[in-house]
């Protein structure tokens, strides 16, 4: 691509990202920090892919996403996932009408647009394919009829790393079904001394001003794909996914024992895809090494299967992303 359609893709980005201040703007009058959480739900509602959220309870996981969806005019559903939920609980069933003689579908909470799948991993699998299999087909049949998704239809699912007992751990097919997983932390001193400040009410009201409208969304998506990424960023993402595989050729041979199953190339397409959505989020029509760096651990961290001799190291995914990053040459 020439310098000025570079230019003008930066022009138009600049112009049609301007909103994303103002939708910021909106959530903080709520939220206290938590920016990073903040900017990893506009990456998946901009790239058009799930997240799965991890942190201890009482980290504003659920009052984010609520937040955010009144600010972009979206339905909101949350949903307790339990061991008693059933797949019909979900995404909807057939009820019988005696007056009429006949089946009438009554729809279940997933048809919305943003889905908060609260503790997924308390669901048995039945349950969780459900709502996996309406993330990957944006799409639900019940009965002989089948119901395409409202977009947009973004997935926030939260588990609680803590509690293990009575919880079904979702397999690695499943997880690579998220764009990103995010882990999330406790907040500053002086974040905390916010919350309490702004939070501690009995009355207290949420009620952000809407920014923007979901078709405004599925506009903004389009000029996120339009996004430039120079050949030599492609070539970075691909050596940082096959790294993963194979370390050996890149001399990481210290990781081959560490790493029973490398980044799938759902990897390799999220990775470009949130890398040009965070791009945007900062106002730029092209895709710098560092927009890669800021979101590859949160896309990779649930896609590297560690070996057993990696747990017995007490090495993580997260250990082997910070070597890979060491030794993979940026652009």
């Amino acid at each position: 691509m020439t310098s000025e359609g570079i230019t003008l893709i930066n022009e138009k980005v600049k112009r049609e990202s301007s909103f994303i201040s103002a939708l910021k703007g909106e959530i903080s009058k709520i939220i206290v920090g938590q920016e990073y959480l903040i900017d990893r739900l506009l990456i998946g509602l901009l790239a058009n892919g799930h997240i799965l959220i991890e942190g201890v309870p009482g980290l504003a996981k659920t009052l984010s996403v609520r937040v955010l969806a009144s600010a972009i005019q979206t339905k909101f559903q949350r949903i307790q996932f339990t061991p008693d939920l059933l797949p019909a609980d979900l995404i909807g069933t057939l009820i019988y009408n005696p007056k009429e003689v006949k089946f009438s579908v009554k729809k279940g909470p997933i048809f919305a647009n943003i889905i908060l799948a609260d503790e997924i991993n308390r669901a048995p699998a039945k349950v969780q394919s459900a709502l996996l299999e309406a993330m990957q087909e944006r799409q639900v049949t019940i009965g002989e009829e089948t119901f395409k998704l409202d977009e947009p239809f973004l997935v926030l699912a939260t588990q609680n790393p803590i509690e293990q007992e009575g919880t079904y751990p979702l397999p690695e097919a499943q997880l690579d079904r998220f764009m990103l997983k995010v882990n999330i932390t406790y907040p500053s001193w002086e974040e905390e001394r916010k919350i309490l400040k702004r939070m501690s009410f009995t009355d207290k009201e949420i009620n952000p001003c809407p920014v923007i409208s979901p078709e405004d969304i599925l506009k903004v998506r389009k000029v996120v794909d339009e996004v430039y990424m120079d050949e030599r960023i492609e070539e970075y993402i691909l050596n940082i996914v096959f790294s993963t595989r194979q370390p050996a050729r890149y001399k990481l041979e210290d990781l081959t024992p560490l790493i029973q199953y490398g980044a799938s190339p759902r990897a390799t397409i999220y990775l470009t895809l949130a890398a040009k959505a965070y791009a945007f989020i900062q106002g730029r029509g092209y895709v710098a090494p560092q927009d890669v760096k800021s979101v590859a651990p949160d896309i990779l961290r649930h896609r590297i299967i560690v070996s057993y001799e990696a747990e017995a190291e007490g090495k993580t995914s997260e250990d082997i992303i910070k070597r890979i990053f060491e030794e993979i040459e940026v652009p």
